[in-house]
């Protein structure tokens, strides 16, 4: 089969062989694939740190017990070769990765981690192998209860090129209840943007960290926008609003080029406005989200910011979990704590509350020989058994049995002589997770399956009831309504990166005041309005 690569993906002159030296690969790059009858027996997948055992905390671990796991379910030996990169650039590795190998090539993966947006970009390459006959025959059918999550990846012609084991959450805004009381405020009073706005520039230009010095911001994020990857506007929610500079259908059921809208205008004023009253961190245009996240939980508040919107759930405890390991304190010296803003009214007006994005998908590579023998296998080995309900879906969820969670008799002291002590103990059989391999005074938490959002629950009674991330699950479920379908047509594969390219550059200089708004939409619609048209032609047609 002859494969069909976008102009999006090319043009990297950066090595298979070079790219493998990046990662945190546990076992190299192997030795390439094996495939007799219906085993495969060398399986290498490329991972994000979605994935949260690293070569620093556990992921040797993890693999072998896979390993062990799945080569006893499946009949054969499996060996399993994990790559892991960062977030930064992951779209563009995998590009490379794809558009300079093949499969059998040693580091060329068998399966991947992307995210929707990627999917939608590959899934026309023929790159990917169609799963879908494979998908509807799983075991983890029978056990599935959000069977739509998946369904809904399906093209026009009935094709599955990929499969996620959960819903996709999304991000909710936290703020640190220390420098609410500072400024005098509360959490509860804070209903509508003008109200997040002065709570914003109360956080800038008073003293929450109580050190009579300023420099402190309101708010930082991960990009003003995030034009690469949907629902685009969920780190900054409050200033977009009713925007969404990416292509969506409207009320009427018509595509439109949201970076166009009015709507995204007035979007780009009010973070102009925000910069200008120095009340963003600057360093969002720039920042990724491990650098926006760390500014958050630095122990050095001065330089920090007192909201930020990111993921709900196991992140609420991660964050709170970073605060207390660097000693975040409020002004009058207690350990600082996270509240999470309800959606302000302007955004349930708009979209209904907080945005659900679609999630991360897994794919499998499709080596074009006309038989679907290995990529059978390799779902088999690898998708099937990652939703079995019991040993191999408890690593996925968890990690490794006895270095992220234990059933056996244990007690041990987090932050022990602080104020932030805390002390665990468990009797025999009683399930529980431990302190991070890598990290002794923060307590793990999953690995790569959310448990409060897979689509086929566990089996085995192994659940982990931690209150801070069950109460943000809860909170952000009942304040959350489904993202925008993100589209994809053969126009928009072909000109995509392009596009974010220009939109994000623009963006950056309607914000920092370069041009304004209005300059910045009539400056994309002179360079890619006709190609814009094109797309929204071609997406209105179906």
């Amino acid at each position: 089969m002859k494969k069909k690569i976008p102009a999006l993906l090319l043009g990297s002159v950066m090595t298979v062989g070079a790219l493998a030296g990046c990662g945190s690969g546990v076992k190299g790059s192997g030795t390439g694939p094996s495939v007799g009858g219906n085993y495969y027996t060398t399986l290498n997948i490329v991972v994000d740190k979605t994935l949260a055992a690293t070569a620093e905390s556990g992921l040797e671990e993890f693999e072998k017990q896979w390993e062990e796991a799945v080569s006893e379910s499946v009949g054969y030996p499996i060996d399993l070769v994990i790559t892991q990169f960062d977030h930064t650039d992951y779209a563009g590795t995998l590009s490379r990765l794809l558009t300079t190998g093949a499969p059998g090539d040693p580091g060329y993966p068998d399966a991947m981690i992307m995210s929707a947006s990627m999917l939608r970009q590959y899934q026309t390459t023929g790159l990917l192998w169609d799963m879908s006959e494979a998908y509807d025959e799983a075991e983890f059918q029978s056990r599935m209860n959000l069977p739509l999550i998946n369904l809904c990846m399906r093209t026009e012609n009935d094709e599955q090129y990929g499969f996620t084991p959960t819903y996709g959450n999304g991000c909710v805004t936290y703020v640190k209840q220390g420098w609410l009381d500072a400024v005098g405020m509360k959490i509860e009073d804070i209903k509508t943007f003008d109200d997040y706005y002065a709570m914003l520039k109360a956080f800038t230009e008073q003293d929450p960290d109580g050190n009579g010095e300023g420099g402190t911001y309101g708010v930082i994020a991960a990009g003003y926008a995030r034009m690469d990857e949907a629902p685009y506007i969920n780190y900054l929610p409050e200033f977009w609003q009713d925007a969404y500079p990416s292509f969506h259908l409207d009320d009427k059921g018509v595509w439109v080029d949201g970076f166009t809208e009015q709507a995204t205008i007035d979007a780009l004023a009010r973070l102009h406005m925000a910069y200008e009253d120095g009340v963003i961190d600057p360093d969002t245009e720039e920042a990724g989200t491990k650098q926006a996240r760390e500014k958050f939980f630095s122990n050095d508040q001065s330089t920090s910011e007192g909201a930020f919107t990111y993921w709900a759930g196991t992140w609420a405890k991660t964050l709170g979990d970073n605060m207390i390991k660097n000693n975040v304190t409020t002004p009058d010296g207690d350990p600082e704590t996270l509240v999470m803003l309800p959606p302000i009214q302007e955004l349930r007006d708009s979209w209904g509350g907080y945005l659900n994005r679609e999630a991360p998908v897994w794919v499998i590579t499709d080596d074009g020989d006309g038989s679907d023998v290995r990529e059978r296998a390799i779902f088999k080995a690898l998708f099937e058994t990652m939703l079995d309900g019991d040993k191999v879906q408890t690593l996925w969820t968890y990690g490794a049995e006895d270095v992220h969670w234990s059933t056996h008799a244990d007690s041990f002291v987090l932050n022990e002589g602080t104020d932030t002590e805390e002390s665990y103990s468990y009797e025999e059989g009683e399930f529980h997770l431990l302190p991070s391999p890598n990290d002794h005074n923060i307590l793990w938490k999953k690995n790569h399956i959310d448990p409060v959002l897979v689509i086929a629950p566990l089996t085995n009674g192994y659940v982990n009831n931690d209150p801070v991330v069950t109460e943000s699950n809860r909170f952000f479920t009942s304040h959350c309504v489904n993202a925008p379908a993100v589209p994809s047509c053969t126009s928009l594969t072909e000109y995509e990166a392009d596009l974010v390219n220009e939109k994000t550059r623009l963006m950056n200089l309607a914000v920092v005041g370069e041009i304004t708004p209005e300059e910045a939409v009539s400056i994309y619609l002179e360079e890619y309005g006709d190609i814009s048209a094109t797309i929204l032609e071609e997406l209105n047609v179906k």
